[in-house]
């Protein structure tokens, strides 16, 4: 029979996080188990205030589950097509529930995740985030972070001049920008894009406001580096558009209900044409763990959230010099997760 449990829990991070639409401290989870014949499967729903969900909606939406109807884990795709029409939305929801069945199933059959997805293992180069701070701030940051070949800078501010040439002051390694919709104009946003093409800016992440789409098809037609959606770009059905509107799509996790949809939009991505970035909220070493099985498919890797939290309940991949070490334990690649261990860890965000 199987047996799913959950505990929420707050993240805490390392320093002030900011992006162009806020800034905090902490990110609320809720951590899941799925047990079958002694087998433990474990996942995670990461709810940053972005996409509107919380603890409440998350175990409101977990509670509703009922596994009664199926005899055994294997029935993954009846299980996840029960669990999606549940309710609309609750992605991370989803995503908690579909990290631990999958994490269970590969468990059961002895195998890591990549086999299961017919993937090779493959050792990933993660950027490193830089959160918006002050010029001198994000110097710093960076600077802390030499060990990453990439870095993945916030912007979207009045002054994201001179925080670009602030960080350029004190590194040199390539730079992967990611705006959160905060540029409001086309052409001033374009003229930008080309002096970060100078820069040695990779590519631009949702420079513009998902809703103006005939303004993100006129700046991805016309930028020297590619454009690629984020916060536009959530489940398999917002790709029917994404050819005419980005370069390239991120996939996560708790945007995507998960492993089983995250490879469907690779695999989907790729018959259009688009590049592929496999990024993260803040999460623990669960999700990144179960995120970085789907490397191969990725054309640029983010997943470096549990590497910006204090507080993280698991140990999955070793990091090293900035690549992801694909370990070869069985599941998503937790090492010895203490369930038991783990508080309520509710409080005050």
């Amino acid at each position: 029979m199987l047996k799913l449990e959950f505990k929420p829990y707050i993240l805490q991070k390392k320093y002030v996080f900011r992006i162009a639409g806020g800034a905090r401290t902490s990110t609320p989870l809720v951590l899941t188990k799925l047990s079958y014949d002694g087998v433990e499967g474990f996942g995670e729903a990461s709810m940053p205030p972005l996409y509107g969900e919380s603890i409440e909606t998350t175990i409101q939406f977990i509670s509703k589950i009922d596994l009664s109807a199926f005899t055994n884990p294997y029935e993954t795709e009846s299980i996840l097509e029960y669990v999606d029409q549940i309710a609309p939305g609750n992605q991370a929801a989803k995503a908690a529930f579909d990290i631990a069945l999958h994490d269970l199933i590969c468990k059961l059959l002895g195998i890591p995740l990549h086999h299961y997805f017919g993937l090779p293992a493959k050792n990933l180069v993660t950027s490193k985030t830089i959160g918006i701070d002050t010029p001198e701030v994000m110097a710093q940051r960076v600077q802390e972070a030499s060990d990453f070949q990439y870095l993945k800078i916030k912007l979207g501010t009045d002054n994201d001049r001179e925080l670009v040439e602030a960080i350029k002051l004190v590194s040199d390694q390539p730079l992967y920008v990611d705006a959160n919709q905060g540029w409001k104009d086309k052409e001033i946003a374009l003229d930008f894009i080309h002096w970060l093409k100078e820069q040695g800016v990779v590519f631009i992440e949702q420079p513009l406001p998902k809703a103006n789409k005939a303004d993100l098809a006129w700046l991805t037609a016309r930028s020297p580096l590619p454009i690629i959606g984020d916060e536009g770009i959530q489940r398999l059905t917002d790709l029917k558009d994404a050819a005419s509107l980005y370069h390239g799509i991120n996939i996560k996790l708790m945007k995507s209900t998960g492993l089983r949809e995250a490879f469907k939009m690779a695999n989907t991505a790729k018959a259009l044409g688009l590049k592929i970035m496999l990024g993260c909220m803040s999460e623990t070493s669960c999700a990144i763990a179960a995120a970085a099985h789907l490397g191969a498919l990725a054309d640029w890797i983010d997943l470096d959230g549990n590497l910006m939290i204090t507080n993280d309940p698991y140990h999955g991949h070793q990091v090293q010099n900035g690549k992801i070490m694909l370990n070869r334990f069985t599941g998503i690649g937790l090492l010895n997760p203490q369930w038991n261990q783990i508080p309520d860890y509710v409080e005050k965000i």
